[in-house]
């Protein structure tokens, strides 16, 4: 008599699974990530906060760990209305300096989404043209969300330190 009651129970919960998958909903953005690398300077918004004793703390030192805190605007221009916040941290992870180590938050305070989150995390090949990382979590809006973001450097000013990268990102969430 219990197996039945089991299987019974198993079917019910599956039938509940389901149905409360039809309410998955997937939301496509576009964002630019106003970047400013210039350490030691008062607007910097990406600094290296730790690294190898007696090395440089460079993008391609294996070691370094940078810690951001970027804008992240509507349109490319720096004046665009903003859409929130890319905090969080970033470590070259190669031993060769190619790859890093990403793991931001998108942390929106636009009207839309105000107070919901967007965690990113990978591996970020950082010299290729597009660079791709998981969503791996969410908050608010993107509660229990799941898909992939990629990063592509659309405007890179050397001199000044300062550059614009595109975050497109596909989420699903309930």
């Amino acid at each position: 008599m219990a197996l039945p009651n089991l299987l019974l129970v198993l079917v019910a919960a599956t039938a509940i699974y389901l149905v409360k998958g039809t309410d998955l909903k997937e939301t496509k953005l576009s964002l630019y990530l106003q970047d400013i690398s210039a350490f030691g300077a008062a607007n910097a918004t990406a600094v290296p906060v730790a690294g190898i004793a007696g090395k440089d703390w460079t993008f391609t030192q294996f070691g370094t760990l940078y810690v951001t805190d970027d804008n992240i605007t509507e349109t490319p221009d720096r004046n665009s209305a903003r859409v929130g916040q890319a905090q969080g941290m970033y470590v070259t992870a190669g031993l060769d300096g190619l790859n890093s180590h990403v793991m931001v938050s998108i942390v929106f305070t636009n009207k839309e989404y105000n107070g919901s989150t967007i965690q990113l995390q990978g591996i970020s090949k950082q010299f290729e043209a597009v660079r791709e990382v998981s969503v791996v979590a969410g908050t608010g809006k993107f509660r229990f969300a799941r898909g992939y973001a990629t990063f592509e450097t659309y405007f890179l000013d050397i001199p000044a330190q300062y550059s614009v990268i595109r975050c497109n990102v596909t989420v699903q969430h309930y």
